[in-house]
């Protein structure tokens, strides 16, 4: 199990989102309040983020655990950016280990999360990944549930496909095969797309700021919003809406 958050808006520091809140991502690394799936989070973190006028995400991720990165605490304070996607990582047993295979992944204009595990890996994920191009599966970025259904999502996505599309496509496809937790989080810097599946997901939009999607409320505000499950969130400049999968 996994989690991880994106964000929309004004440019803030990532250490503002990520480090600084009381239950923050940084703390859900070992004291994550809503997990049902795992305990610790300590196999791995990224973070993908936008700068002004470039719309090429930067990454930085790291095999080890989020606390125990010096470098990420610096680098947290001292950022600012309009977009982000972060996520800390426990492995799916038969996962590959590395940083390789921490969210979030990228490709192009787009960063992506997985929050769950698909059932059986990777003995039952068979027909899910003979979806894929022959050349597309050998190029995973990881041999890792995530990574495939990244690069089942990534496929939708270089077909033409929104972020919303894509991500219910992939969700549907994987379903449709196998069973498991498939939480995704998909954002171009633009727009966050959403999936509630198996797992918690929640919102919440801050006046003067923007907007946060996460696995969980990184506080006790009351403005954070639960998604119901099996549900597709969309948010961008135009507000944000969840609707039924």
């Amino acid at each position: 199990m996994c989690r991880h958050l994106a964000y929309l808006g004004e440019p803030v520091a990532p250490r503002t989102l990520l480090v600084k809140p009381p239950s923050g991502l940084y703390r859900q690394s070992w004291a994550p309040r809503l997990q049902q799936y795992g305990t610790v989070n300590a196999d791995g973190f990224g973070l993908g983020w936008y700068a002004d006028g470039d719309e090429v995400p930067a990454r930085y991720r790291r095999a080890g655990p989020i606390w125990a990165d010096a470098s990420f605490a610096d680098l947290a304070r001292v950022l600012r950016t309009r977009a982000l996607l972060a996520a800390v990582r426990s492995a799916t047993e038969g996962c590959a280990a590395g940083e390789e295979a921490a969210a979030p992944f990228a490709a192009g204009r787009w960063l992506f999360s997985h929050n769950g595990a698909l059932a059986g890996w990777p003995e039952r994920s068979g027909a899910l990944a003979a979806l894929l191009p022959p050349q597309e599966l050998l190029g995973l970025v990881a041999r890792t549930d995530s990574a495939l259904l990244w690069a089942l999502a990534l496929h939708r996505l270089r077909a033409g496909a929104g972020l919303g599309e894509a991500l219910a496509d992939t969700v549907a496809e994987a379903a449709a095969h196998t069973t498991g937790r498939i939480n995704l989080l998909l954002t171009d810097g633009r727009e966050i797309a959403a999936t509630a599946w198996g797992d918690t997901l929640h919102h919440r939009t801050v006046p003067g700021l923007g907007v946060l999607v996460a696995s969980e409320p990184s506080d006790d505000h009351p403005g954070w919003t639960a998604v119901p499950d099996r549900s597709l969130l969309l948010a961008g400049p135009d507000g944000l809406t969840v609707k039924p999968l």
